[in-house]
């Protein structure tokens, strides 16, 4: 695998898992009662943009070292996925 392909396949996980990561512990300022006047109500009242990184960072990383395990060393890979669709020739 080039450095490029898992560079690329790193990347798209990590965005995955980030909009999987962002709602995690969210909490609104309506929620904790005290509005930022200028903001919407359903702002977050504390984001915590490097917890959001490492996290998201940390677990992309662990399902990366999973597929290259898989991909590299059982040999398994996309094309290994049975087809579940109908053939209709």
């Amino acid at each position: 695998m080039s450095l490029l392909t898992v560079a690329a396949i790193y990347f798209i996980l990590w965005w995955t898992v980030l909009f999987i990561v962002l709602p995690l512990g969210y909490r609104s300022q309506q929620e904790e009662g005290e509005v930022t006047t200028g903001t919407v109500e359903s702002a977050p009242a504390k984001f915590r943009g490097g917890r959001v990184i490492v996290l998201t960072t940390v677990i992309s990383a662990v399902l990366f070292a999973a597929y290259h395990l898989v991909s590299t060393y059982f040999g398994f890979g996309i094309a290994d996925i049975p087809v579940i669709l109908p053939s209709f020739e």
